[in-house]
């Protein structure tokens, strides 16, 4: 059977796992009469509630007797190490660029990691039934995007279709028949060239694991391209590192084909087929599968580095243990080292103490996705304020990881995007009119400026602004960024937070917590006018008497808290303080009390 190995690549939300739906049904995989969930590649929970997505998954539809391999690869760029896996796996791609937004910082990555490895990309101009939809302005940046990366001449004669995802049809000029995706289909058989397999059957069977999941009836499951060879079930094989060890010898315990959503099982496979093997116990991604006369490992695909670390340790608050089942730093570290082995992207170091773990990572996204993963399993941790890993150049000086920093806001509130960011040392680049009294600004700033920036950017823009980031490399140290400019309200001892109390510390400063909430000291209760911290007693009730007067006591009408989320507190924290993280909810703390502090809030304690 002739096969096609191309993948679906885009900036976040131009409409890929769309697509996929749109493919999946006008091929028949789906029964006429079968309802499947929209956005049916989305299958992890935290990928349908966000509407990104972040894991790269396969999928196989057949097309006039070829099989179309089909892996849809996240959008957002902290999740950049799947897509630099994937193209790898596969031999052509379709490139799918909003037909308003247009080229955005996601798509110059991935169009050039997809060129440098020959690749010769379909470009999908999606969404072109949006009313602001701008085809012609979109295609020539997509044209000088490619010419500014250095595709040769073949990469730069890309084919074009436009598409509407979400309706299901695509056409091969802007007045053409809008019926059904058939012209895609062809132009992938087309265009996409088929394995190269000449004289590589004949070999000895390998196969690069690219994908690693955890499946409690068959164990660990690697999927990947097979480079050479056939692969039987319950042959014997071996499991090679990158520099050529062995890491294991086992058997082929389970061999799975992707047809539609499902893997099914087959006996055999061969080269240029994706596939799926159990057997192993110890081997990862980036490892080579191979037959037990093979000697060399393929050769992998090598990660960027990361550029944001954050610190994980055990939860030691007077609450931890009441709410989550998994407290002690040796699940953590187990569940920290499983994360590691199927997520090349992520780098984790453990403290001396062996309470703490740095964790690495790309972005505060994709470490804000581990963890809430995490809480959602029953784990409890405290969490560092997110940091910038610094490098020294061959001189002795340090750099910083900048990046490019694409907005797309109102006129009417550019003003105050480029003076915040300015604030926090990023440099305009650029600045023009996109259409409908939007105007694109593009930045090049350090990625500790941003840290903690997208909530002020949604609030300064009313909403409506767009903020796309790409890691741009590494640049000069460009010296210190102002923080947070307020202090906050510390609790100062344990109990339940009463309203009255809460009321009268609204003038204080807003509250990030309701009445009847467990507090304890040290615990950051709300946000304070002023930047100094200050303890307070949330837990103070009104004093009863048994005068009587003819005036009516105040009625308590509390302002509703600000309830932040746990992208939001991690971005809010100062150095000094910790988010508490358990599956029932997600608190601030002070990370430690000074002696002064501590000496005033028991002689308080005391006192009450």
């Amino acid at each position: 059977m002739n096969i096609r190995n191309l993948a679906i690549i885009a900036h976040v939300d131009h409409g890929k796992t769309t697509l996929v739906d749109a493919l999946l049904r006008q091929s028949g995989t789906f029964r006429t009469n079968e309802q499947v969930a929209e956005r049916a590649m989305d299958s992890n929970d935290l990928e349908r509630e966000r509407g990104i997505t972040i894991l790269a998954k396969c999928t196989a539809v057949d097309w006039k007797g070829v099989r179309l391999n089909i892996v849809d690869t996240p959008g957002h760029a902290d999740f950049g190490g799947e897509v630099e896996r994937i193209l790898g796996m596969v031999d052509g791609a379709v490139l799918l660029v909003d037909a308003a937004e247009g080229a955005m910082p996601q798509t110059k990555f991935v169009v050039m990691k997809a060129l440098a490895l020959g690749l010769k990309p379909i470009v999908v101009i999606n969404k072109i039934d949006r009313p602001d939809a701008r085809p012609d302005e979109v295609i020539n940046e997509v044209f000088d995007l490619f010419a500014a990366l250095d595709a040769n001449d073949d990469q730069l004669d890309f084919p074009i279709l436009y598409a509407s995802g979400r309706n299901g049809w695509t056409c091969e000029t802007l007045d053409g028949p809008r019926e059904n995706m058939e012209s895609l289909f062809d132009l992938i058989v087309k265009h996409v060239p088929a394995p190269s397999v000449a004289g590589k059957t004949e070999e000895p069977f390998a196969l690069l694991a690219t994908i690693l999941e955890a499946n409690p009836y068959l164990g660990r499951v690697l999927t990947g391209r097979i480079a050479s060879g056939k692969i039987k079930l319950n042959m014997p094989a071996k499991a090679l590192s990158r520099d050529g060890s062995l890491i294991e010898e086992s058997r082929i315990t389970k061999l799975l084909a992707f047809r539609g959503l499902k893997r099914v099982p087959v006996d055999e496979a061969e080269a240029g087929d994706i596939v799926s093997v159990a057997g192993f116990t110890t081997a990862s991604v980036a490892d080579t599968i191979a037959a037990m006369d093979a000697t060399n490992p393929l050769p992998a695909m090598p990660v960027d580095p990361p550029t944001l670390a954050m610190t994980f340790s055990i939860n030691d608050s007077p609450l931890a243990g009441k709410e989550g089942d998994k407290v002690t730093s040796r699940e953590l570290a187990a569940r920290l080292a499983r994360e590691q082995e199927g997520n090349v992207a992520i780098r984790i170091r453990e403290s001396d103490d062996k309470d703490a773990f740095e964790v690495a990572g790309r972005g505060e996204l994709q470490l804000g996705v581990l963890i809430e993963t995490m809480r959602r399993e029953g784990y409890e941790l405290s969490v560092g304020r997110p940091r910038v890993l610094l490098r020294t150049d061959a001189n002795g000086a340090r750099e910083e990881p900048m990046e490019d920093v694409m907005v797309d806001v109102d006129e009417a509130y550019s003003g105050a995007v480029v003076e915040k960011l300015s604030q926090r040392k990023a440099e305009l680049q650029d600045m023009r009119p996109s259409g409908g009294g939007k105007v694109r600004l593009t930045f090049k700033a350090p990625a500790r400026g941003l840290i903690g920036y997208h909530g002020e950017f949604l609030t300064d823009t009313r909403g409506t602004g767009i903020m796309s980031r790409l890691f741009a490399g590494y640049a000069p140290y460009k010296g210190p960024i102002a923080g947070r400019r307020t202090g906050v309200l510390i609790s100062n001892g344990d109990g339940d937070s009463v309203a009255y109390a809460l009321w009268n510390l609204e003038e204080r400063g807003s509250m990030f917590i309701n009445p009847g909430e467990k507090v304890y000291r040290g615990m950051i209760i709300g946000e304070h006018t002023r930047d100094n911290d200050l303890e307070v007693n949330p837990m103070k009730g009104k004093q009863l008497t048994n005068i009587r007067t003819t005036s009516k006591d105040e009625a308590v009408r509390l302002t509703p808290p600000r309830i932040l989320t746990l992208e939001q507190a991690i971005a809010y924290i100062a150095d000094d303080e910790l988010v508490e993280v358990t599956p029932s909810n997600i608190r601030l703390r002070k990370r430690h009390l000074d002696p002064n502090m501590r000496k005033r809030l028991e002689r308080q304690a005391e006192a009450s």
